[in-house]
């Protein structure tokens, strides 16, 4: 039976996000071509786009595409084969024809996306190429997503990417889980990705919707591998910390968004509908990371403190018993084991809400003038907030319409308009600035 072409796409964005990184891992592992895999599963999607409206979406897209990607696979090792090639060509051909269509659950497929992060996250590589290569193999991310999310050109991003799979395949990489002596040096970009995944996922850099449901599922479902692999070393502490982050704010994703995709501000969320068996679970793995850290002797690092940050506002009675200035203060620790100015802006909004807007004003005035934060939608909509609850209404609705023609998605952008237009001189709350709320946007992380 056909399907509706919006059905189709939707139904492709889905499966990108949830099976690029197990069908392109695979194809890597039988391969060892990466090139070679990347195109396969691309053709893969081309191939559904064309097939699906006509035939209809199958029952299980995973296993259909991986059925298309590998046959593919094999006809272009038939055709490029050569006398030299053909011994290694027939014993690949013949690991590709028994692969499995469909290896959800396998131990070997779940291995494999763990060896596809960690010769993503190569020492050798630089870490911006690290972080790009990961979201564009492991993630499914655009190439265009990721350049927003690094604030670069389409076209430079593009060929960072090229360069970077380049350099894996000139220096042979080796696609593998690294031995135990050498996982501490790799850690760190490897949880760096997953967090940056998770963003993504949380709060996407493009398209309608706020939250891109499966690519959450995949960071929360590899950092879970990652967190048992790491099990006694020095690492185990943070990657414990980056876990329970990820769990605090997937267990207010159903909040997040009303029945019209529209965004609600952490203040009007209906807590009561939170999952607390997550928010329990986050408090353990945060209470966990602290006792081992304590034992070893480990300060707290990033995601540690991150997930102390986010433990403020998940056990919080309500908005208005959140402890603002324990958050502030976690914030400026959070400053000094990883300055940025995401981190300043969101200490200030710290500031503002445990002090009252003018203390947190002055700090965002201040960032603003740095233009570190130039194109970062969440600095407009901060201020435009804290000038909103002074009653400067007119200067808030100059900030709204900056922040609204900076958001990334949709339900950001339709709920700055929303703001926008209750600042209006014409709209009758614009008069009454606490009418409108009085807390300043959450302003999620990234690096």
């Amino acid at each position: 039976m056909a399907s509706g072409l919006t059905e189709v796409r939707t139904a492709i964005e889905a499966a990108s996000t949830a099976e690029t990184a197990r069908i392109t891992a695979t194809l890597i592992r039988v391969t060892g071509d990466w090139s070679l895999a990347e195109d396969c599963v691309q053709d893969a999607f081309s191939r559904a786009l064309v097939d699906w409206p006509v035939r209809g979406i199958p029952r299980n897209p995973g296993a259909w595409l991986t059925t298309v990607a590998r046959n593919r696979a094999i006809d272009c090792l038939r055709s490029a084969a050569s006398e030299k090639r053909a011994v290694r060509e027939l014993g690949i051909l013949a690991c590709l024809e028994g692969l499995s269509d469909d290896d959800h659950g396998n131990p070997v497929a779940e291995d494999n996306r763990l060896r596809l992060i960690f010769t993503c996250c190569h020492p050798a590589l630089p870490l911006d190429a690290r972080v790009a290569l990961t979201l564009r193999t492991v993630a499914g991310l655009t190439i265009g997503e990721i350049a927003r999310a690094f604030l670069v050109p389409e076209a430079t991003m593009s060929k960072r990417l090229v360069r970077a799979r380049a350099k894996i395949r000139d220096a042979g990489i080796p696609y593998r889980v690294p031995p135990p002596e050498l996982i501490s040096s790799r850690t760190a970009g490897v949880l760096a990705v997953l967090y940056l995944m998770f963003n993504e996922g949380y709060s996407a850099t493009g398209g309608t919707t706020l939250i891109r449901a499966p690519l959450v599922r995949e960071a929360i479902r590899l950092n879970r591998l990652l967190v048992a692999l790491l099990t006694g070393s020095p690492q185990e502490p943070e990657a414990l910390g980056l876990l329970a982050l990820m769990l605090f704010h997937h267990a207010r994703a159903r909040t997040r968004t009303d029945a019209a995709g529209d965004l609600v501000t952490l203040e009007e969320q209906n807590r009561k509908s939170w999952d607390q068996a997550s928010i329990a679970e986050a408090l353990a793995l945060l209470a966990d990371a602290d006792r081992l850290g304590v034992s070893r002797g480990f300060l707290p690092g990033n995601y540690r403190v991150q997930a102390a940050i986010a433990a403020c506002h998940m056990t919080a009675r309500d908005f208005g018993c959140t402890d603002f200035a324990r958050i502030a203060l976690l914030y400026g620790s959070l400053a000094r084991i990883s300055p940025s100015p995401v981190v300043e802006l969101n200490r200030a909004v710290a500031v503002a809400m445990s002090q009252g807007p003018k203390p947190g004003l002055v700090l965002i005035d201040q960032l603003d003038r740095t233009r570190s934060l130039e194109g970062y939608y969440l600095l407009p909509a901060a201020k435009a907030d804290l000038l909103r609850r002074l009653g400067r209404t007119t200067e808030a609705s100059g900030e709204y319409r900056r922040a609204r023609d900076l958001a990334p998605s949709e339900a950001e952008r339709r709920y700055l308009s929303k703001r926008l237009a209750e600042t209006s001189p014409r709209s009758p709350l614009s008069t009454h600035p606490s009418l409108t709320g009085n807390a300043a946007p959450a302003v999620k992380e990234k690096k």
